[in-house]
């Protein structure tokens, strides 16, 4: 595969990704707000947030919202199948769904022949947990990420298929979900073979790190960035919150286990002064410097290098993103936004992440809880007793200004094609307006600069572009669309070609395929 059919691939995978990305970002803003006014440490300073009412309202919200964020791997592999997929995209996403539930259904049947499907309070520790209801590997995004890649590439490659004809009610469309249950069913079995390992090497590098001082807890927050992309960070940080890995302390007559433990154990104990620093080193407080701080920053530069056309479009998810991030601590939003694109930020990210969990350390900062947003901040670290959380303010602010600079430089340098600085990203498609008269001869036209009819293999259109796959892309005549009424052409694959018609696309689309049957 040639390095522009690979630029291609990410930025169509990276756009796949705006889909889940937009409700979460949305969700979880709200998420936030009502966690954090149900929390009994806020209610106890305010004393009016404690009404029935509103609490029946942050209790229904969170209830929506908690129900995105525990299946965002699913949302993933729906998501990714019908982004990546080149046509009939509603099968494409049933696939993904289908393979998603076979795939977890096929690991919890290997567990339990295995006698190996953990106890409810041992889950965690068995790097195993629920989704869908059914108890299997906790694979996180990871594995929704995975199945959507993998039905992309089964749909793309079947939904055309030809069987015989005793077989012929199967074929096309109706064989993706087939050969999605067939080679999931086959994932499902390797996955409890091979994930083992994975969780156990992790294992041993969190016992090395943990004994590495102020170095370990860069290297910590380092690798819990890094690992994200591939869900691994759930394996991470289950061991350092809740495992002697975490660290081990006596609070109120009782032995605790496990970073997140000790410090919810120092928080219920009135005797409390001080939190432990070797505890909340793993915890929120190297997060509240990038996730208000830094990646805000970090998308008012990605708006900053848009092309000026473009930033209308892509303010939106941005500002909410940057909201999520600073308000809850939920970063995907954002991270997603330009991990596949620009990788180079996404490790320079994790690079900042880490120092900032070891200037917090260095500095006794003692800021506990997980997510690392205002609501962290606030709760955990303004109302809470010698905490020093002016000082991980400080480093935010400092963390704001690097992030900007840096993202910026880096993104114009390299030319990246972070949001709005893509290719095909630079008209308001759907503002477009086509005169559809003579639309008959105009398609005839089409087919003409598609290489006559023996060229084209499918056509389909989505909301603003007709979507063709032709056999001979040397064949097409470009310049000539231009004359049919396009606002421009894309071509995201060697054999993929997309011509922009804006949203009257769907009547272009029609008389294509009128004309194509009339020629046959």
């Amino acid at each position: 595969m040639s390095k522009k059919a690979i630029s291609n691939y990410f930025q169509r995978l990276g756009k796949a990704f705006m889909l889940p990305i937009a409700l979460i970002s949305f969700a979880g803003i709200f998420l936030g707000i009502s966690s954090a006014f149900s929390n009994p440490n806020v209610i106890a300073k305010i004393p009016f947030l404690g009404n029935n009412v509103l609490q029946l309202i942050f209790m229904f919200t969170k209830a929506i919202t908690g129900a995105i964020f525990g299946n965002l791997p699913v949302l993933f592999a729906i998501s990714l199948s019908i982004g990546l997929a080149k046509d009939e995209t509603a099968v494409a996403g049933f696939s993904g769904f289908v393979g998603y539930i076979i795939m977890h259904i096929t690991i919890n049947t290997v567990l339990a022949h295995n006698d190996a499907l953990a106890l409810a309070e041992n889950m965690r520790e068995a790097g195993q947990g629920m989704t869908l209801g059914i108890q299997s590997l906790e694979l996180g995004v990871f594995g929704g990420i995975i199945v959507g890649i993998i039905v992309a590439e089964l749909h793309n490659k079947f939904y055309t298929i030809e069987l015989p004809d005793y077989l012929g009610f199967f074929g096309g469309t109706r064989f993706v979900p087939i050969i999605t249950t067939l080679v999931f069913a086959l994932v499902g079995l390797v996955l409890p073979i091979v994930w083992p390992p994975i969780g156990g090497g992790i294992q041993k590098v969190g016992f090395a790190i943990s004994r590495l001082g102020y170095f370990g807890t860069f290297l910590f927050g380092f690798l819990e960035r890094l690992l994200i992309p591939f869900g691994l960070h759930h394996i991470l940080n289950a061991m350092f919150r809740f495992t002697p890995v975490g660290g081990e302390m006596v609070v109120g007559g009782e032995s605790i286990a496990g970073a997140l433990n000790i410090y919810f154990a120092q928080l219920a104990d009135p005797s409390t002064v001080s939190f432990s620093t070797e505890a909340t080193r793993f915890l929120a407080q190297g997060k509240i410097p990038v996730m208000m701080f830094g990646l805000p920053a970090a998308a008012l530069a990605m708006y900053r290098t848009a092309k000026p056309e473009n930033k209308q479009r892509i303010k939106g998810i941005l500002t909410a993103g940057a909201l999520a991030s600073f308000v809850t601590g939920i970063t995907e939003p954002l991270e997603f936004s330009f991990l596949f694109v620009a990788p180079v930020l996404y490790l320079l990210h994790s690079v900042l992440a880490g120092l900032s969990f070891m200037l917090n350390h260095l500095f006794g900062v003692a800021i506990g809880n997980t997510q690392g947003g205002v609501i962290d901040l606030l709760v955990f670290g303004a109302l809470q007793p010698d905490t020093k959380w002016y000082i991980t303010l400080l480093i935010g602010l400092i963390y704001f200004f690097i992030y900007y600079y840096a993202f910026k430089l880096i993104i114009e340098k390299k030319d990246l094609k972070t949001p709005g600085r893509e290719a095909d990203f630079a008209l308001d498609e759907e503002a477009i307006v086509f005169d559809d008269s003579n639309i008959d001869s105009k398609a005839v036209e089409i087919i003409n600069c598609l290489g006559g009819k023996e060229n084209i293999q499918t056509v389909s259109n989505c909301i603003t572009r007709l979507r063709v796959v032709v056999k001979d892309m040397s064949l097409v005549n470009e310049e000539g669309f231009k004359k049919t009424g396009a606002a421009g052409v894309i071509k995201p694959g060697e054999n993929d070609i997309q011509i922009i018609y804006g949203p009257s696309v769907s009547k272009v689309k029609a008389s294509v395929d009128k004309e194509l049957k009339r020629n046959r």
